[in-house]
Protein backbone atom coordinates (compact mmCIF):
# COMPACT_ATOMS: atom_id res chain seq x y z
CA UNK A 1 0.00 0.00 0.00
CA UNK A 2 2.72 2.30 1.08
CA UNK A 3 4.89 1.88 -2.22
CA UNK A 4 1.27 2.69 -4.18
CA UNK A 5 1.00 6.04 -2.13
CA UNK A 6 4.40 6.77 -3.64
CA UNK A 7 3.20 6.84 -7.14
CA UNK A 8 -0.79 7.69 -7.06
CA UNK A 9 -1.32 9.81 -3.30
CA UNK A 10 -1.52 12.90 -4.88
CA UNK A 11 -3.92 11.81 -7.71
CA UNK A 12 -6.05 10.02 -5.05
CA UNK A 13 -6.77 12.85 -3.43
CA UNK A 14 -7.08 14.95 -6.12
CA UNK A 15 -9.54 12.51 -7.56
CA UNK A 16 -11.37 12.83 -3.82
CA UNK A 17 -11.35 16.13 -3.73
CA UNK A 18 -13.24 15.99 -7.34
CA UNK A 19 -15.80 13.55 -6.47
CA UNK A 20 -16.84 14.60 -2.80
CA UNK A 21 -17.70 18.24 -4.82
CA UNK A 22 -19.90 16.29 -6.87
CA UNK A 23 -21.38 14.17 -4.35
CA UNK A 24 -21.43 17.70 -2.18
CA UNK A 25 -23.81 19.27 -5.38
CA UNK A 26 -25.58 16.60 -5.87
CA UNK A 27 -27.17 15.91 -2.57
CA UNK A 28 -27.57 19.81 -1.57
CA UNK A 29 -29.53 20.49 -5.07
CA UNK A 30 -31.38 17.79 -3.83
CA UNK A 31 -32.58 18.49 -0.99
CA UNK A 32 -33.01 21.86 -2.10
CA UNK A 33 -35.72 20.95 -4.47
CA UNK A 34 -37.09 17.76 -2.73
CA UNK A 35 -37.66 20.11 0.78
CA UNK A 36 -37.95 23.89 -0.46
CA UNK A 37 -41.16 25.18 0.35
CA UNK A 38 -40.93 27.42 -3.29
CA UNK A 39 -41.29 23.96 -4.86
CA UNK A 40 -44.11 22.25 -2.97
CA UNK A 41 -46.83 22.52 -5.46
CA UNK A 42 -44.17 21.75 -7.99
CA UNK A 43 -43.55 18.47 -6.33
CA UNK A 44 -47.57 17.78 -5.51
CA UNK A 45 -47.16 17.68 -9.73
CA UNK A 46 -43.90 15.84 -9.88
CA UNK A 47 -43.07 14.04 -7.01
CA UNK A 48 -39.25 13.10 -6.21
CA UNK A 49 -38.42 13.29 -10.06
CA UNK A 50 -37.95 17.00 -10.02
CA UNK A 51 -35.26 16.78 -7.51
CA UNK A 52 -33.98 13.98 -9.44
CA UNK A 53 -33.48 16.18 -12.33
CA UNK A 54 -32.15 19.09 -10.79
CA UNK A 55 -29.41 18.00 -8.69
CA UNK A 56 -28.02 16.05 -11.78
CA UNK A 57 -28.30 19.56 -13.64
CA UNK A 58 -26.11 20.86 -11.34
CA UNK A 59 -23.55 18.20 -11.33
CA UNK A 60 -23.47 18.76 -15.24
CA UNK A 61 -22.99 22.16 -14.96
CA UNK A 62 -19.87 21.53 -12.52
CA UNK A 63 -18.30 18.85 -15.04
CA UNK A 64 -19.21 20.95 -18.45
CA UNK A 65 -17.11 24.03 -16.44
CA UNK A 66 -14.18 21.77 -16.23
CA UNK A 67 -14.57 19.29 -18.87
CA UNK A 68 -12.73 21.87 -21.64
CA UNK A 69 -9.67 23.01 -19.40
CA UNK A 70 -7.88 19.79 -19.29
CA UNK A 71 -7.63 19.80 -23.29
CA UNK A 72 -6.67 23.74 -23.62
CA UNK A 73 -3.08 23.00 -24.59
CA UNK A 74 -1.37 26.00 -24.07
CA UNK A 75 -3.20 26.79 -20.37
CA UNK A 76 -1.39 23.22 -19.08
CA UNK A 77 1.98 24.54 -20.90
CA UNK A 78 1.55 27.81 -18.92
CA UNK A 79 0.68 26.16 -15.92
CA UNK A 80 3.68 23.69 -16.06
CA UNK A 81 6.08 26.35 -16.47
CA UNK A 82 4.94 27.88 -13.31
CA UNK A 83 5.32 24.96 -11.67
CA UNK A 84 9.11 24.54 -12.25
CA UNK A 85 10.06 25.46 -9.56
CA UNK A 86 7.46 23.34 -7.55
CA UNK A 87 7.58 19.59 -6.75
CA UNK A 88 7.25 17.03 -9.56
CA UNK A 89 3.96 15.54 -7.92
CA UNK A 90 1.91 19.00 -9.02
CA UNK A 91 3.54 18.93 -12.68
CA UNK A 92 2.38 15.32 -12.67
CA UNK A 93 -0.90 15.94 -12.67
CA UNK A 94 -1.00 17.80 -15.62
CA UNK A 95 0.20 14.71 -17.62
CA UNK A 96 -3.16 12.82 -16.67
CA UNK A 97 -4.89 15.60 -18.32
CA UNK A 98 -6.91 13.17 -21.17
CA UNK A 99 -7.54 10.49 -18.20
CA UNK A 100 -9.23 13.07 -16.11
CA UNK A 101 -10.80 14.73 -19.44
CA UNK A 102 -12.22 11.02 -20.05
CA UNK A 103 -13.35 10.95 -16.42
CA UNK A 104 -15.44 14.38 -16.58
CA UNK A 105 -16.86 12.91 -19.94
CA UNK A 106 -18.13 9.76 -18.41
CA UNK A 107 -19.90 11.56 -15.49
CA UNK A 108 -21.33 14.21 -17.74
CA UNK A 109 -22.35 10.99 -19.43
CA UNK A 110 -24.29 9.36 -16.23
CA UNK A 111 -25.90 12.35 -15.33
CA UNK A 112 -26.96 13.37 -18.65
CA UNK A 113 -29.01 9.62 -18.88
CA UNK A 114 -30.13 11.13 -15.00
CA UNK A 115 -31.56 14.30 -15.93
CA UNK A 116 -33.36 13.08 -19.52
CA UNK A 117 -35.20 10.05 -18.03
CA UNK A 118 -36.23 12.45 -14.69
CA UNK A 119 -37.64 15.04 -17.26
CA UNK A 120 -39.45 12.40 -19.30
CA UNK A 121 -40.85 11.54 -16.63
CA UNK A 122 -41.44 15.09 -15.58
CA UNK A 123 -43.42 15.62 -19.07
CA UNK A 124 -45.74 12.67 -18.42
CA UNK A 125 -46.71 13.79 -15.37
CA UNK A 126 -47.23 17.61 -16.19
CA UNK A 127 -49.32 16.55 -19.33
CA UNK A 128 -51.21 14.37 -16.98
CA UNK A 129 -51.62 16.55 -14.42
CA UNK A 130 -53.34 18.76 -17.44
CA UNK A 131 -55.59 16.28 -18.35
CA UNK A 132 -57.02 15.82 -14.82
CA UNK A 133 -55.99 12.09 -14.03
CA UNK A 134 -54.54 12.79 -10.41
CA UNK A 135 -56.61 14.59 -7.81
CA UNK A 136 -58.32 18.30 -7.86
CA UNK A 137 -55.47 20.07 -6.83
CA UNK A 138 -52.84 18.44 -9.51
CA UNK A 139 -55.44 19.77 -11.85
CA UNK A 140 -56.22 23.42 -10.36
CA UNK A 141 -52.84 23.92 -10.66
CA UNK A 142 -52.09 22.86 -13.85
CA UNK A 143 -55.32 25.13 -15.50
CA UNK A 144 -53.12 28.42 -13.65
CA UNK A 145 -52.99 30.77 -16.30
CA UNK A 146 -54.89 30.21 -19.29
CA UNK A 147 -56.03 33.46 -19.26
CA UNK A 148 -52.48 35.25 -20.24
CA UNK A 149 -51.10 35.07 -17.44
CA UNK A 150 -47.48 34.24 -17.14
CA UNK A 151 -47.51 32.77 -13.38
CA UNK A 152 -48.52 29.30 -14.51
CA UNK A 153 -46.91 26.36 -12.91
CA UNK A 154 -47.68 23.62 -15.61
CA UNK A 155 -45.15 24.48 -18.63
CA UNK A 156 -47.74 22.00 -20.42
CA UNK A 157 -50.32 24.61 -22.24
CA UNK A 158 -51.86 23.63 -25.39
CA UNK A 159 -55.40 22.14 -24.77
CA UNK A 160 -56.26 22.34 -27.99
CA UNK A 161 -53.60 19.44 -28.86
CA UNK A 162 -54.18 15.58 -28.86
CA UNK A 163 -53.64 14.52 -25.30
CA UNK A 164 -52.03 11.60 -26.45
CA UNK A 165 -48.94 13.95 -28.99
CA UNK A 166 -48.87 16.57 -25.75
CA UNK A 167 -45.28 14.83 -24.68
CA UNK A 168 -43.99 14.69 -28.11
CA UNK A 169 -45.17 18.16 -29.14
CA UNK A 170 -43.60 19.86 -25.84
CA UNK A 171 -40.36 18.62 -26.24
CA UNK A 172 -40.08 19.33 -29.93
CA UNK A 173 -41.54 22.62 -29.95
CA UNK A 174 -39.83 24.12 -26.63
CA UNK A 175 -36.52 25.20 -25.72
CA UNK A 176 -35.96 23.09 -23.13
CA UNK A 177 -37.10 20.26 -25.37
CA UNK A 178 -35.17 20.59 -28.25
CA UNK A 179 -32.05 21.55 -26.95
CA UNK A 180 -32.21 18.89 -24.80
CA UNK A 181 -32.55 16.50 -27.80
CA UNK A 182 -29.99 18.37 -29.75
CA UNK A 183 -27.32 18.11 -26.56
CA UNK A 184 -28.29 14.67 -25.77
CA UNK A 185 -27.69 13.44 -29.22
CA UNK A 186 -24.48 15.43 -29.44
CA UNK A 187 -23.14 13.96 -26.72
CA UNK A 188 -23.81 10.37 -27.93
CA UNK A 189 -22.09 10.89 -31.19
CA UNK A 190 -19.04 12.36 -29.05
CA UNK A 191 -18.91 9.65 -26.32
CA UNK A 192 -19.61 6.56 -28.75
CA UNK A 193 -16.80 7.98 -31.23
CA UNK A 194 -14.09 8.25 -28.47
CA UNK A 195 -13.95 4.32 -28.26
CA UNK A 196 -10.40 3.14 -28.58
CA UNK A 197 -11.46 1.11 -31.38
CA UNK A 198 -12.42 3.80 -33.61
CA UNK A 199 -9.63 6.23 -32.43
CA UNK A 200 -7.21 3.91 -33.49
CA UNK A 201 -8.68 2.60 -36.82
CA UNK A 202 -10.78 6.29 -37.89
CA UNK A 203 -9.09 8.62 -36.32
CA UNK A 204 -10.79 10.71 -38.69
CA UNK A 205 -14.48 10.02 -36.82
CA UNK A 206 -13.61 10.56 -33.50
CA UNK A 207 -11.55 13.97 -34.81
CA UNK A 208 -14.78 15.65 -36.83
CA UNK A 209 -17.34 13.94 -34.51
CA UNK A 210 -15.51 15.31 -31.27
CA UNK A 211 -16.04 18.88 -32.52
CA UNK A 212 -19.67 18.40 -32.07
CA UNK A 213 -19.22 19.98 -28.62
CA UNK A 214 -19.64 23.30 -30.61
CA UNK A 215 -22.99 22.43 -30.58
CA UNK A 216 -22.98 20.67 -27.30
CA UNK A 217 -21.80 23.94 -25.54
CA UNK A 218 -24.32 26.03 -27.48
CA UNK A 219 -27.45 23.49 -26.39
CA UNK A 220 -26.23 23.94 -23.34
CA UNK A 221 -26.08 27.66 -22.74
CA UNK A 222 -29.99 27.84 -23.85
CA UNK A 223 -31.02 24.77 -22.72
CA UNK A 224 -32.54 26.52 -19.47
CA UNK A 225 -33.89 29.83 -21.29
CA UNK A 226 -37.22 28.09 -21.47
CA UNK A 227 -37.38 28.30 -17.77
CA UNK A 228 -39.56 25.27 -17.58
CA UNK A 229 -39.22 24.46 -13.19
CA UNK A 230 -41.10 26.87 -12.14
CA UNK A 231 -41.05 27.53 -8.38
CA UNK A 232 -43.70 29.93 -5.86
CA UNK A 233 -42.88 33.17 -5.52
CA UNK A 234 -44.27 35.80 -2.92
CA UNK A 235 -47.37 37.35 -2.55
CA UNK A 236 -49.61 39.77 -0.55
CA UNK A 237 -50.89 38.46 1.38
CA UNK A 238 -48.86 35.49 1.30
CA UNK A 239 -50.41 32.23 -0.17
CA UNK A 240 -49.71 29.23 3.05
CA UNK A 241 -49.34 26.09 1.04
CA UNK A 242 -50.29 24.46 3.90
CA UNK A 243 -53.50 25.93 5.03
CA UNK A 244 -54.73 26.47 0.97
CA UNK A 245 -53.67 23.24 -0.44
CA UNK A 246 -57.00 21.12 0.98
CA UNK A 247 -59.59 23.60 -0.59
CA UNK A 248 -58.32 24.97 -4.18
CA UNK A 249 -62.04 26.87 -4.95
CA UNK A 250 -61.35 29.21 -1.95
CA UNK A 251 -57.77 30.51 -4.15
CA UNK A 252 -59.01 33.83 -4.53
CA UNK A 253 -61.51 34.25 -2.70
CA UNK A 254 -60.45 34.38 0.91
CA UNK A 255 -57.34 36.73 1.86
CA UNK A 256 -55.39 33.73 3.59
CA UNK A 257 -55.25 32.02 -0.03
CA UNK A 258 -54.35 34.31 -2.85
CA UNK A 259 -54.40 32.73 -6.05
CA UNK A 260 -50.50 31.18 -6.45
CA UNK A 261 -47.91 32.84 -8.38
CA UNK A 262 -44.90 30.96 -10.12
CA UNK A 263 -41.96 31.70 -11.77
CA UNK A 264 -39.15 29.86 -13.68
CA UNK A 265 -35.42 29.77 -12.68
CA UNK A 266 -33.02 32.11 -14.27
CA UNK A 267 -30.53 30.36 -16.27
CA UNK A 268 -27.90 29.78 -14.59
CA UNK A 269 -25.48 27.66 -16.88
CA UNK A 270 -23.52 30.38 -18.61
CA UNK A 271 -22.23 31.55 -15.54
CA UNK A 272 -20.36 27.99 -14.92
CA UNK A 273 -19.12 27.35 -18.88
CA UNK A 274 -18.67 31.11 -20.02
CA UNK A 275 -14.95 31.22 -18.22
CA UNK A 276 -14.07 27.90 -20.11
CA UNK A 277 -15.50 29.01 -23.18
CA UNK A 278 -13.31 32.26 -23.61
CA UNK A 279 -10.41 30.11 -22.45
CA UNK A 280 -10.83 27.58 -25.03
CA UNK A 281 -11.59 30.20 -27.49
CA UNK A 282 -8.10 32.04 -27.05
CA UNK A 283 -6.62 28.89 -27.15
CA UNK A 284 -8.34 28.51 -30.70
CA UNK A 285 -7.21 31.76 -31.43
CA UNK A 286 -4.00 31.10 -31.06
CA UNK A 287 -3.76 28.33 -33.01
CA UNK A 288 -4.73 29.58 -35.83
CA UNK A 289 -2.18 32.33 -35.21
CA UNK A 290 0.52 29.74 -34.93
CA UNK A 291 -1.18 28.36 -38.20
CA UNK A 292 -0.25 31.47 -40.47
CA UNK A 293 3.07 31.83 -38.95
CA UNK A 294 5.51 30.31 -42.19
CA UNK A 295 6.57 27.14 -41.53
CA UNK A 296 9.76 26.14 -43.78
CA UNK A 297 11.57 22.35 -44.46
CA UNK A 298 15.26 22.41 -44.01
CA UNK A 299 14.66 18.14 -44.58
CA UNK A 300 12.99 15.57 -45.88
CA UNK A 301 13.70 11.99 -45.47
CA UNK A 302 12.28 8.55 -46.11
CA UNK A 303 13.45 6.65 -43.18
CA UNK A 304 13.45 2.87 -42.86
CA UNK A 305 10.21 1.02 -42.20
CA UNK A 306 8.10 3.70 -44.00
CA UNK A 307 8.89 6.46 -41.23
CA UNK A 308 9.08 10.13 -42.57
CA UNK A 309 11.47 12.62 -41.08
CA UNK A 310 10.66 15.83 -41.59
CA UNK A 311 13.34 19.16 -40.34
CA UNK A 312 11.36 22.29 -40.29
CA UNK A 313 11.90 26.12 -39.07
CA UNK A 314 9.70 28.61 -37.88
CA UNK A 315 10.90 32.10 -36.82
CA UNK A 316 11.01 32.71 -32.87
CA UNK A 317 10.53 28.58 -32.33
CA UNK A 318 11.79 26.90 -29.01
CA UNK A 319 11.38 23.83 -27.64
CA UNK A 320 12.59 21.66 -24.98
CA UNK A 321 13.28 17.80 -24.48
CA UNK A 322 10.05 15.30 -24.78
CA UNK A 323 7.83 18.10 -26.21
CA UNK A 324 5.08 17.59 -28.88
CA UNK A 325 3.75 19.56 -31.49
CA UNK A 326 0.39 19.51 -34.06
CA UNK A 327 0.68 19.26 -37.51
CA UNK A 328 -1.57 20.75 -39.65
CA UNK A 329 -0.98 19.76 -43.50
CA UNK A 330 -4.19 21.84 -46.14
CA UNK A 331 -3.39 19.83 -48.64
CA UNK A 332 -4.99 16.79 -46.63
CA UNK A 333 -7.52 18.59 -44.79
CA UNK A 334 -8.26 21.97 -43.70
CA UNK A 335 -9.10 21.16 -39.69
CA UNK A 336 -7.77 17.87 -38.71
CA UNK A 337 -4.39 18.21 -36.30
CA UNK A 338 -2.13 15.32 -35.26
CA UNK A 339 0.09 15.34 -32.20
CA UNK A 340 3.90 14.47 -32.59
CA UNK A 341 6.61 14.02 -30.41
CA UNK A 342 9.86 16.28 -31.20
CA UNK A 343 12.77 14.12 -32.09
CA UNK A 344 15.24 17.08 -31.95
CA UNK A 345 17.25 18.48 -28.99
CA UNK A 346 16.83 22.25 -27.99
CA UNK A 347 20.30 23.24 -28.62
CA UNK A 348 19.53 22.61 -32.46
CA UNK A 349 18.43 25.28 -34.79
CA UNK A 350 15.68 23.70 -36.29
CA UNK A 351 12.81 20.58 -34.97
CA UNK A 352 12.04 17.97 -36.11
CA UNK A 353 9.27 14.85 -35.58
CA UNK A 354 9.62 11.35 -37.34
CA UNK A 355 6.46 9.96 -38.12
CA UNK A 356 5.26 6.52 -38.41
CA UNK A 357 2.62 5.33 -41.02
CA UNK A 358 -0.46 4.85 -39.11
CA UNK A 359 -3.92 5.71 -40.56
CA UNK A 360 -5.14 7.82 -43.87
CA UNK A 361 -3.43 11.23 -42.59
CA UNK A 362 -0.06 10.11 -42.53
CA UNK A 363 -0.27 7.60 -45.33
CA UNK A 364 -1.35 10.65 -47.39
CA UNK A 365 1.22 12.84 -45.80
CA UNK A 366 3.75 10.09 -46.58
CA UNK A 367 2.64 9.47 -50.14
CA UNK A 368 3.06 13.28 -51.02
CA UNK A 369 6.35 13.71 -49.37
CA UNK A 370 7.79 10.93 -51.55
CA UNK A 371 6.56 12.24 -54.89
CA UNK A 372 8.44 15.44 -54.57
CA UNK A 373 11.56 16.20 -56.50
CA UNK A 374 15.07 15.88 -54.25
CA UNK A 375 15.58 19.47 -52.65
CA UNK A 376 12.00 20.36 -52.90
CA UNK A 377 9.72 22.44 -50.15
CA UNK A 378 6.99 20.53 -49.02
CA UNK A 379 3.05 21.53 -48.62
CA UNK A 380 2.13 24.03 -46.46
CA UNK A 381 2.27 22.72 -42.60
CA UNK A 382 0.38 24.34 -40.25
CA UNK A 383 2.21 23.90 -36.52
CA UNK A 384 1.05 24.72 -33.00
CA UNK A 385 2.91 24.44 -29.98
CA UNK A 386 5.23 23.24 -28.63
CA UNK A 387 3.47 21.58 -25.59
CA UNK A 388 4.80 20.38 -22.67
CA UNK A 389 4.86 16.53 -21.70
CA UNK A 390 5.86 14.28 -18.77
CA UNK A 391 9.74 13.88 -20.70
CA UNK A 392 10.56 17.10 -19.56
CA UNK A 393 11.41 16.24 -16.05
CA UNK A 394 14.08 13.74 -17.10
CA UNK A 395 16.49 16.02 -15.84
CA UNK A 396 15.10 16.82 -12.71
CA UNK A 397 15.34 12.83 -11.60
CA UNK A 398 19.16 11.38 -10.27
CA UNK A 399 17.80 8.64 -11.99
CA UNK A 400 15.90 7.94 -15.25
CA UNK A 401 14.37 5.30 -17.09
CA UNK A 402 13.75 5.66 -20.46
CA UNK A 403 11.11 2.96 -21.98
CA UNK A 404 10.19 3.27 -25.73
CA UNK A 405 7.85 0.52 -27.56
CA UNK A 406 8.48 1.22 -31.68
CA UNK A 407 8.08 4.92 -32.30
CA UNK A 408 7.60 5.77 -29.12
CA UNK A 409 11.34 6.16 -28.88
CA UNK A 410 10.60 9.89 -30.81
CA UNK A 411 10.52 11.46 -27.01
CA UNK A 412 13.96 10.01 -25.98
CA UNK A 413 15.37 10.76 -29.37
CA UNK A 414 15.39 14.33 -28.40
CA UNK A 415 16.54 13.57 -24.86
CA UNK A 416 19.64 11.86 -25.95
CA UNK A 417 20.49 14.51 -28.33
CA UNK A 418 20.64 16.88 -25.98
CA UNK A 419 22.68 14.75 -23.74
CA UNK A 420 25.27 14.90 -26.69
CA UNK A 421 25.33 18.26 -27.01
CA UNK A 422 25.63 18.86 -23.51
CA UNK A 423 28.74 16.62 -23.05
CA UNK A 424 30.43 18.32 -25.72
CA UNK A 425 30.28 21.14 -23.22
CA UNK A 426 33.52 20.36 -21.12
CA UNK A 427 31.70 20.67 -17.55
CA UNK A 428 27.80 19.89 -18.24
CA UNK A 429 25.51 20.99 -15.83
CA UNK A 430 23.63 18.08 -14.85
CA UNK A 431 21.34 17.20 -12.04
CA UNK A 432 21.09 13.36 -13.49
CA UNK A 433 23.54 10.61 -12.74
CA UNK A 434 22.64 7.76 -14.82
CA UNK A 435 19.99 7.40 -17.79
CA UNK A 436 18.60 3.23 -18.45
CA UNK A 437 17.68 3.65 -22.02
CA UNK A 438 14.63 0.43 -22.99
CA UNK A 439 13.79 -0.06 -26.45
CA UNK A 440 11.28 -2.68 -27.46
CA UNK A 441 10.41 -2.95 -31.34
CA UNK A 442 8.89 -5.85 -33.37
CA UNK A 443 10.85 -5.58 -36.90
CA UNK A 444 14.72 -4.95 -37.45
CA UNK A 445 14.21 -2.30 -39.90
CA UNK A 446 12.67 -0.10 -37.33
CA UNK A 447 15.99 0.00 -35.16
CA UNK A 448 17.99 1.57 -37.81
CA UNK A 449 17.39 5.42 -38.35
CA UNK A 450 17.98 5.81 -34.70
CA UNK A 451 21.14 3.42 -33.94
CA UNK A 452 23.21 6.29 -36.05
CA UNK A 453 22.68 8.56 -32.63
CA UNK A 454 23.22 5.95 -30.32
CA UNK A 455 26.24 5.34 -31.70
CA UNK A 456 27.49 8.52 -31.62
CA UNK A 457 26.25 8.89 -27.89
CA UNK A 458 28.12 5.50 -26.78
CA UNK A 459 32.01 6.70 -28.91
CA UNK A 460 31.29 10.16 -27.84
CA UNK A 461 30.74 9.17 -23.73
CA UNK A 462 33.60 6.82 -24.23
CA UNK A 463 36.02 9.22 -25.38
CA UNK A 464 34.82 11.27 -22.32
CA UNK A 465 35.55 8.37 -19.94
CA UNK A 466 31.48 8.31 -19.01
CA UNK A 467 30.70 5.07 -21.00
CA UNK A 468 28.66 4.68 -17.67
CA UNK A 469 26.63 7.41 -17.78
CA UNK A 470 23.92 5.62 -20.40
CA UNK A 471 23.19 2.09 -20.18
CA UNK A 472 20.67 1.09 -23.37
CA UNK A 473 19.09 -1.98 -24.10
CA UNK A 474 17.66 -2.81 -26.75
CA UNK A 475 14.83 -5.63 -27.06
CA UNK A 476 13.94 -7.48 -30.68
CA UNK A 477 10.20 -9.05 -29.81
CA UNK A 478 9.25 -10.08 -33.62
CA UNK A 479 12.14 -12.33 -35.48
CA UNK A 480 11.95 -15.57 -38.07
CA UNK A 481 13.86 -18.51 -37.88
CA UNK A 482 16.52 -16.95 -41.04
CA UNK A 483 17.04 -13.78 -38.85
CA UNK A 484 17.66 -16.05 -36.07
CA UNK A 485 20.56 -17.97 -37.91
CA UNK A 486 21.88 -15.08 -39.48
CA UNK A 487 22.57 -13.94 -36.03
CA UNK A 488 24.25 -17.30 -34.75
CA UNK A 489 26.45 -17.22 -37.24
CA UNK A 490 27.93 -13.79 -36.54
CA UNK A 491 27.45 -13.87 -32.81
CA UNK A 492 30.98 -13.74 -32.42
CA UNK A 493 31.53 -10.13 -33.37
CA UNK A 494 32.43 -7.32 -31.37
CA UNK A 495 29.33 -5.43 -32.72
CA UNK A 496 25.30 -6.25 -33.00
CA UNK A 497 24.49 -7.51 -36.28
CA UNK A 498 20.84 -5.66 -36.05
CA UNK A 499 22.04 -2.52 -34.71
CA UNK A 500 26.47 -2.55 -35.77
CA UNK A 501 26.35 -1.06 -31.70
CA UNK A 502 28.41 -2.40 -29.44
CA UNK A 503 25.57 -3.21 -26.80
CA UNK A 504 23.87 -6.81 -28.44
CA UNK A 505 20.22 -6.66 -29.29
CA UNK A 506 17.72 -9.27 -26.97
CA UNK A 507 15.29 -10.61 -28.28
CA UNK A 508 11.99 -11.07 -26.78
CA UNK A 509 10.26 -8.79 -23.98
CA UNK A 510 12.34 -7.76 -20.72
CA UNK A 511 11.94 -9.65 -17.62
CA UNK A 512 10.74 -5.81 -15.97
CA UNK A 513 11.32 -7.42 -12.45
CA UNK A 514 15.11 -8.31 -13.05
CA UNK A 515 15.73 -4.74 -14.87
CA UNK A 516 13.88 -2.60 -12.00
CA UNK A 517 15.95 -4.83 -9.42
CA UNK A 518 19.30 -4.09 -10.99
CA UNK A 519 18.20 -0.19 -10.94
CA UNK A 520 17.09 -0.33 -7.48
CA UNK A 521 20.61 -2.30 -6.25
CA UNK A 522 22.56 0.19 -8.46
CA UNK A 523 21.29 3.15 -6.76
CA UNK A 524 20.06 2.28 -3.50
CA UNK A 525 19.17 5.62 -2.38
CA UNK A 526 17.85 7.96 -5.26
CA UNK A 527 15.02 8.86 -6.38
CA UNK A 528 14.19 7.26 -10.01
CA UNK A 529 11.97 9.23 -12.73
CA UNK A 530 10.83 6.00 -14.82
CA UNK A 531 9.29 7.87 -18.16
CA UNK A 532 7.32 5.50 -21.25
CA UNK A 533 6.41 6.31 -24.83
CA UNK A 534 4.43 3.25 -25.48
CA UNK A 535 1.08 1.34 -25.31
CA UNK A 536 -1.17 1.03 -22.35
CA UNK A 537 -0.79 -2.05 -21.82
CA UNK A 538 3.09 -1.47 -21.24
CA UNK A 539 2.32 1.59 -19.06
CA UNK A 540 -0.11 -0.68 -16.44
CA UNK A 541 3.08 -3.24 -16.51
CA UNK A 542 4.85 -0.20 -15.54
CA UNK A 543 2.97 1.37 -13.16
CA UNK A 544 2.90 -1.76 -10.97
CA UNK A 545 6.83 -2.26 -11.15
CA UNK A 546 7.31 1.09 -10.02
CA UNK A 547 4.74 0.78 -6.85
CA UNK A 548 6.33 -2.76 -6.30
CA UNK A 549 10.05 -1.45 -6.13
CA UNK A 550 9.60 1.79 -4.71
CA UNK A 551 10.33 2.21 -1.00
CA UNK A 552 8.12 4.54 1.39
CA UNK A 553 11.00 5.25 3.25
CA UNK A 554 12.71 8.62 1.15
CA UNK A 555 16.32 7.84 2.39
CA UNK A 556 15.62 4.42 0.04
CA UNK A 557 15.03 4.15 -3.59
CA UNK A 558 11.60 5.47 -5.28
CA UNK A 559 10.08 5.15 -8.45
CA UNK A 560 7.91 7.59 -9.80
CA UNK A 561 5.88 6.67 -13.12
CA UNK A 562 5.68 9.08 -15.72
CA UNK A 563 3.70 8.50 -19.42
CA UNK A 564 3.26 10.25 -22.66
CA UNK A 565 -0.23 11.59 -23.23
CA UNK A 566 -1.82 13.62 -26.10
Amino acid sequence: MGNWIVNNGFTAVMLVVWMGINIFLFVWFYLFYDHGPQFFYTRHLLGSALAWARAPAAVLNFNCLLILLPVCRNLLSLIRGSFVCCSRTMRKQLDKNLSFHKLVAYMIALMTAVHTIAHLLNVEWFNNSRQGVYDELSTALSNLGDTGDTTYLNPVRKKDIDPQQIPIYFVFTTIAGLTGVVITLALILIITSSMEVIRRNNFEVFWYTHHLFIIFFAGLVFHGAGRIVRSQKTTDPPHNTTFCKDDVDDWGEIPECPIPKFAGGFPATWYWVLGPMIIYLCERLLRFIRYMQRVQYRKIVMRPSKVLELQLVKKGFKMEVGQYVFLNCPTISQLEWHPFTMTSAPEEDFFSVHIRSAGDWTDKLIDIMQKLPEGAQGPKMGVDGPFGTASEDVFDYEISMLVGAGIGVTPFASILKSIWYKFKDSNPKLRTRKIYFYWLCRETHAFEWFADLLQVLEKEMEERGIGDFLTYKLFLTGWDQSHVDHVMVRFDEDTDVVTGLKQKTQYGRPNWDKEFEQVRRENPTSVVGTFLCGPAALAKVLEKKCAKFSDVDPRKTRFYFNKENF
